[in-house]
């Protein structure tokens, strides 16, 4: 049985953000527990068969956000929308959303099959049909002929994919993953993502999943929502918040980075000239804050300095450290100027990296060299 017909419905396509299609609103969203806020004026939109992943560390706010989606907490303000409805206060088994945990959440005494059924048996569907469903959904996620076995005869691999069989066997209008590789080695969470991915763009699937990891959330969305201290603090693709974060906070906490902070000496439209503390002036792209005398933070992502001297940015100085990580060589640099930089460099050929205390130079284009804002 194809994909759809385990939906009941033909596969959605992704739509782009703020669309009309847009499947899942959440507006305006405050939560408090006492004096603590741990929502503050949330706004995010999920297009029909878009997977947009919550990132953020721990206390950002992204579980309390995915509860009240899930209808397991209610805001104090705000509202939350599901397919042009609002369920905002509509109990969690009436939302038709399903549901991935970390820890599973399998019925340890049910097989397999019993555990993929239940939210069939909830809903009244009867028996022959869902036995077709069971079985479509399982050979979705490579467990066909698993029915029989008890949980505790699976591995934690197989014990996630029955319960992604069990989230997606009654056709939901939106898909939560709640961190839901955390327990699974490097290896198999890798696997996993990639089989969640192809599963969900194949049944078209609009999606939430919630994440701490930075690398899971470039790997896995179509676009991330970066959240810090209840807020939002920005909404946009992969390389969109990887490569041009738009404040200090997503800059610093997606991926490795080097913050330069520094005053506007010049702007125009070629670029905009930055004198850094100690006097060392770098150039940077544009920016709309950049007016002379104006303070802003320069982001280079490590692996955008180049070995060498071919570049508007020159920089020498002394390796501090070496980190060997198979694909490259991490090096710490302090600069002439009392600068450190962290600089990615690929392995080439069999050779060993720079040691420590050895000589280095090198380079930053202006266009690697992206300049965030004053806030934090």
């Amino acid at each position: 049985m194809a994909a759809e017909e385990i939906a009941g419905a033909a596969p959605r396509r992704p739509a782009s953000a703020g669309a009309a299609s847009a499947e899942l609103r959440v507006e305006a969203v405050t939560k408090t527990y006492g004096a603590v806020a741990a929502l503050r004026g949330v706004s995010l939109e999920v297009g029909a068969g878009e997977l947009l992943t919550i990132l953020g560390p721990s206390g950002s706010g992204k579980t309390t956000l995915l509860k009240v989606v899930a209808g397991f907490e209610l805001p104090a303000e705000g509202s939350v929308v599901l397919a042009g409805r609002d369920i905002t206060e509509i109990p969690p088994a009436r939302r038709n959303i399903g549901m991935v945990f970390q820890n599973y959440a399998l019925f340890p005494h049910l097989t397999v099959e019993r555990n993929v059924a239940f939210p069939l048996e909830m809903r009244g569907v009867r028996r022959a049909e869902a036995r077709e469903r069971v079985a479509a959904a399982l050979a979705m996620v490579e467990l066909a002929g698993y029915g029989a076995r008890l949980p505790a005869q699976l591995s934690g691999g197989q014990q996630q994919r029955v319960a992604l069989a069990r989230a997606i066997v009654f056709n939901p209008t939106l898909l939560l993953l709640d961190e839901p590789f955390g327990a699974l080695d490097r290896k198999l969470r890798e696997a996993m993502q990639l089989e969640v991915r192809r599963l969900q763009r194949r049944l078209g699937l609009t999606t939430l999943f919630i994440t701490h990891d930075q690398e899971e959330a470039l790997i896995l969305s179509d676009r991330i929502a970066v959240m810090s201290a209840g807020r939002i603090r920005q909404v946009g693709r992969p390389e969109e918040i990887y490569e041009r974060p738009e404040n200090g906070f997503v800059a610093d906490f997606v991926g490795e980075s080097n913050i330069l902070a520094g005053a506007v000496v010049a702007a125009d439209e070629s670029g905009v000239e930055l004198e850094l503390e100690g006097g060392r002036r770098i150039r940077a792209g544009r920016h709309e804050a950049a007016r002379p005398g104006a303070r802003l933070r320069c982001l280079v992502r490590p692996e955008r300095i180049a070995p060498g001297t071919e570049g508007a940015n020159r920089f020498s100085g002394r390796v501090v450290e070496t980190v060997y990580v198979g694909t490259s060589y991490k090096y710490r640099l302090r600069t002439e100027e009392g600068l450190e930089l962290l600089v990615a460099a690929p392995v080439r050929g069999g050779g060993g990296g720079a040691r420590p205390g050895e000589a280095m130079r090198v380079a930053v284009a202006p266009a690697d060299a992206h300049l965030i804002g004053g806030e934090a």
